[in-house]
C-alpha cells in the first residue's frame, strides 16, 4: 500500500471517529463551537470550545476546550493512538479559595464523570489550579475572585469518543455549579455553532 493511500485511509478513519462526536447530547446550558485544532501535536486533531450559561442571555458560568488528538505511531506517553486533552475554567465562591481539598475535588469531578459515562481511559494526567485575584486601586471594587481550572488529558480505551465528550460536558456543568440532572432525565441537545 502506498503511503498516500495509507494516509488517506487513516484520515478517513479519523473523520469517522470524530464525526460521531457531532451527535453527542449535552445539557442545553452548554454551547459547543468547533475551533481550529493544534497542528503540531499530532497528525490528526479536532478541537471544540464550550461555554456554559444558565440561559441564552445569562453570564457565562464556565468555559473550556476539548481536543481530540490522533497519532497512529502511538506515542509512548499516550499509551495508545488517541489522546483527549481538556481544559475547564469557572469562577467559584471566594470562601473556597482556602479549601485544601479543592484540587482533589476538582480532579474527582472529572474522574467520576468519566466513570459514570463508562468512558474507559488510561494514562490520565492533569492539574487543578485555583487562581485568587484581589482588586486594588481602580479595581478595588472588583473585590476577591477565585477561579478553578482543571487541565487534563487521557487516552481513551477504545475509539468510541462520545462518552468522553459527555463526561467532560458533565464535569464542565459541575464546575459551573449547575445541579446534576435527576436520574432518568436525558438532556436535550446543546446549542452548536
Amino acid at each position: 500500500m502506498s503511503s498516500n493511500k495509507a494516509s488517506s485511509d487513516i484520515g478517513s478513519h479519523f473523520s469517522r471517529v470524530v464525526r460521531a462526536l457531532e451527535g453527542v447530547r449535552l445539557r442545553p446550558e452548554v454551547s459547543l463551537t468547533e475551533v481550529p485544532a493544534p497542528g503540531r501535536i499530532a497528525p490528526y486533531s479536532v478541537a471544540m470550545t464550550a461555554d456554559v450559561a444558565a440561559g441564552p442571555d445569562e453570564d457565562e458560568l464556565a468555559s473550556g476546550r476539548f481536543v481530540v488528538l490522533h497519532d497512529p505511531s502511538c506515542p509512548e506517553p499516550w499509551e495508545g493512538a488517541w489522546r483527549i486533552v481538556t481544559f475547564a475554567r469557572a469562577q467559584l465562591e471566594p470562601e473556597l479559595a482556602a479549601d485544601p481539598m479543592l484540587g482533589d475535588v476538582g480532579w474527582t469531578w472529572l474522574t467520576d464523570a468519566l466513570d459514570e459515562a463508562e468512558a474507559g481511559y488510561t494514562a490520565e494526567a492533569g492539574t487543578v489550579t485555583r487562581v485568587l485575584s484581589q482588586g486594588y486601586g481602580g479595581l478595588t471594587d472588583n473585590g476577591t475572585t477565585v477561579e478553578m481550572e482543571v487541565r487534563a488529558s487521557w487516552t481513551p480505551s477504545d475509539e468510541d469518543l462520545t462518552p468522553h465528550l459527555q463526561a467532560w460536558g458533565a464535569m464542565l456543568c459541575t464546575i459551573a455549579g449547575l445541579p446534576p440532572l435527576p436520574d432518568g432525565v436525558v438532556p436535550l441537545p446543546g446549542q452548536r455553532r
